[in-house]
C-alpha cells in the first residue's frame, strides 16, 4: 500500500466520523420514536455502511492532483485481462522470476480492487436481500460510474484527469461484489440452519389410551 492510499484511507475515516456524527442523534431519535426504545442492530448497520461507503470513496479519488503532478499519459485501458500482461511486464522490469508475480504492485492492485467491492456485495445480499444478478449488476453501476467520475476529471471539478479509466476495474469489482454475495449467501445459510436434535434422543409423543379397550 502506498503513501498516498494510506493518507486517502486517513481522510476516509475522518469523513466518516464527522458523518456519522451527524447522522447519529437523528437516527437514535427516529429509532427510539418508532420502537420505543434504541436497537443497536440498526446503529451498528448503520455505521458499517457509511464506513465502508466512506472508505470507498477516499480510495478511488483521492488524493487529489496537486499543482506539481504529472499528468497521465493514458486515460483509458479498454482490454479485458489488461492487468496479467502488465504484471509479466513488472516483472521482466525488476528482474523478479515469475514466481514472484503475487509481489507485484500490479496483482496488489487488482486484488485490492477486488477486495474493495466485496463489502458491497455483502451488504446487498444481508441488508438488501438482493439476489446474484441484482447484485452484480449494482456492482457494475457503482464501478461504473466511479470510472465515469474519474475520466471526467471528477464532473470537471478537477484540474484534469488524473485516474485511469480502466475495464479491469470493472471486472474486478463485479467480480469482488460477486464474491460478498457468495459470503453473504454461506453467512445466512449459516444463521439460518436449524440445530439437530441429539442423536438417540427421541421426542416424547403422548398417546391417548382408551381403558374401554383394557381387559
Amino acid at each position: 500500500m502506498t503513501n498516498a492510499q494510506v493518507t486517502a484511507l486517513q481522510y476516509g475515516l475522518i469523513g466518516f466520523f464527522a458523518l456519522w456524527a451527524t447522522l447519529l442523534i437523528p437516527q437514535l431519535i427516529v429509532l427510539h420514536a418508532r420502537h420505543g426504545q434504541v436497537r443497536l442492530r440498526p446503529v451498528l448497520t448503520m455505521a458499517a455502511v457509511l464506513l465502508y461507503a466512506c472508505m470507498t470513496l477516499a480510495v478511488t479519488f483521492l488524493p487529489l492532483p496537486g499543482p506539481g503532478a504529472h499528468r497521465l499519459s493514458q486515460t483509458v485501458q479498454l482490454h479485458p485481462f489488461q492487468w496479467i500482461a502488465d504484471i509479466h511486464t513488472e516483472l521482466l522490469k525488476h528482474g523478479l522470476p515469475m514466481a514472484d508475480w503475487f509481489t507485484t504492485q500490479t496483482f496488489q492492485q487488482a486484488t485490492m480492487n477486488v477486495l474493495l467491492f466485496v463489502p458491497l456485495g455483502f451488504f446487498a445480499r444481508t441488508l438488501w436481500k438482493r439476489g446474484l444478478i441484482g447484485t452484480t449488476l449494482i456492482g457494475l453501476a457503482a464501478s461504473f460510474l466511479i470510472e465515469i467520475t474519474q475520466l471526467t476529471a471528477n464532473f470537471g471539478t478537477a484540474p484534469y484527469v488524473y485516474r485511469i479509466f480502466d475495464v479491469d476495474d470493472l471486472l474486478n469489482n463485479t467480480g469482488g461484489a460477486m464474491l460478498g454475495w457468495i459470503a453473504g449467501a454461506l453467512l445466512l445459510s449459516l444463521v439460518r440452519k436449524p440445530v439437530p436434535s441429539p442423536i438417540g434422543v427421541q421426542p416424547t409423543s403422548r398417546q391417548r389410551i382408551d381403558f374401554a379397550q383394557v381387559r
